[in-house]
């Protein structure tokens, strides 16, 4: 592991990060480095002990609280989540939640405001803005709203925020320092995010979405610390769900909150997460006793994390990080049918449009339209031909519709419906 430092800052300038923390746990000791600038708009330094967002890895935190309340005998994980929240709607648990099985729409953010109550009137207006994509238990689907549900359970639980349960349970135990707030970050050395080579114009999402990943920020080496505290939970590496079929780096299965990973020299459990122009990524080998956390806050952040933990991975555990799946060097048969048509859940619709030996998929949200060219991997999986951050996108296609065709669309872990084509 030597030579961290030196390596991350020239990564950092190869894959234009504005800056990055790393943090690695070996043979029971932390190393960490940072490299690059905080704001590009300031220039201040990035230093170890700066405070980058964690995005999504935010919920493990939160799968950690829950587990907590389910080994004290406060919550069961197989009874209906109406037990905790009255009314809330039949058929969905906690281990549903924990591991994406919900079938609720995942990506809604809308601001309940910055009070305490934020989370409680989020998951109240969930009957009128989460349609049920599918029943509970059916399949694997990524699921922020999920989340904000099991925070809430939390706070019904303890009596208390999630915020406050966090530091209360967690990282003050733990002795870990952690900002849950903008308020709280300023208070250290927060990192903006950038998009598009700028520095954001937010620094956070809603405090609604806070137990998914809205806000919390920490050092890279504290994050890797909270991961220490779990390389024993048997939960942890647990699976729950297996994952479409998998294309180079993805994971196997969705344990009860974390990504498990079927690598070899593994099982390696992890997490990643993304918010306003920040990126993080942590991977964990319970067996090996090594943990690599790596915060980012923009640029081509994936293409960093390969590069720096494939190598380090397989000195420290012995575990060799596949290579990003790539398109085929010649046509790979498969049934045209299987992919064509339109797929979408209320947050993002795709088009799949066969085009000679090719296929165009048109993304489309609130926001964007983005058109890739996409050719087949196998008969179950489109690749585009376009790369983004260092790998190209794999969307899978998994369930029968009749006559061939799929009944979902796997595209970035959320599984999109097929739908009837628009007159």
């Amino acid at each position: 592991m030597t030579g961290l430092a030196e390596r991350l800052a020239v990564l950092v300038a190869e894959h234009e990060v504005p800056g990055a923390a790393v943090a690695v746990l070996a043979g029971g000791e932390v190393r960490e480095a940072a490299a690059g600038v905080l704001s590009l708009r300031t220039g201040w330094p990035a230093t170890p002990d700066a405070l980058f967002q964690i995005g999504s890895v935010t919920k493990i935190w939160t799968a950690a609280l829950i587990m907590q309340l389910a080994q004290e005998g406060r919550l069961d994980l197989d009874a209906p989540v109406s037990a905790c929240l009255p009314g809330f709607r039949d058929g969905i648990t906690p281990r549903h939640l924990l591991s994406h099985t919900s079938g609720l729409e995942g990506d809604l953010y809308d601001d309940f405001g910055p009070g305490d109550d934020a989370l409680a009137r989020y998951v109240a207006a969930l009957d009128d803005i989460a349609p049920q994509v599918f029943p509970p238990g059916e399949l694997f689907s990524y699921c922020n709203t999920g989340y904000c549900v099991l925070g809430r359970i939390v706070e019904v639980v303890t009596a208390t925020t999630w915020e406050h349960a966090l530091v209360e349970r967690l990282a003050g135990p733990l002795g870990l320092g952690v900002a849950t707030s903008a308020e709280q970050a300023i208070l250290g050395r927060p990192a903006v995010g950038h998009l598009d080579g700028s520095p954001a114009p937010v620094w956070a999402l809603p405090r609604s979405n806070a137990a998914a990943g809205a806000c919390l920020a920490m050092s890279a080496a504290d994050l890797v610390r909270f991961a220490a505290a779990y390389l024993d939970a048997e939960w942890a590496a647990l699976p729950q769900v297996t994952l479409p079929p998998g294309v180079g780096r993805r994971g196997r299965w969705w344990g009860l909150g974390w990504e498990v990973f079927d690598w070899p020299g593994g099982p390696v459990i992890g997490h990643d997460g993304n918010t306003v122009g920040q990126t993080a990524f942590l991977r964990a080998v319970p067996a090996a006793g090594v943990a690599i956390a790596l915060l980012t806050n923009g640029g081509r952040a994936r293409a960093l994390f390969n590069e720096l933990a494939a190598p380090l991975l397989d000195e420290l555990a012995g575990v060799r990080m596949p290579p990003p799946a790539v398109p085929p060097a010649g046509p790979v048969p498969a049934d045209p049918t299987r992919f064509e048509g339109r797929y979408a859940s209320k947050a993002i619709s795709v088009e799949v449009v066969r085009e000679g030996a090719a296929f165009r998929l048109t993304v489309s949200d609130e926001e964007d339209r983005e058109t890739f060219t996409a050719v087949p991997l196998d008969r179950d999986t489109l690749i585009t031909l376009e790369e983004q951050d260092g790998a190209h996108t794999s969307v899978a296609f998994v369930g029968d519709a009749g006559d061939g065709r799929a009944r979902y669309l796997h595209l970035s872990a959320r599984a999109l419906p097929r739908r009837e084509a628009q007159a």
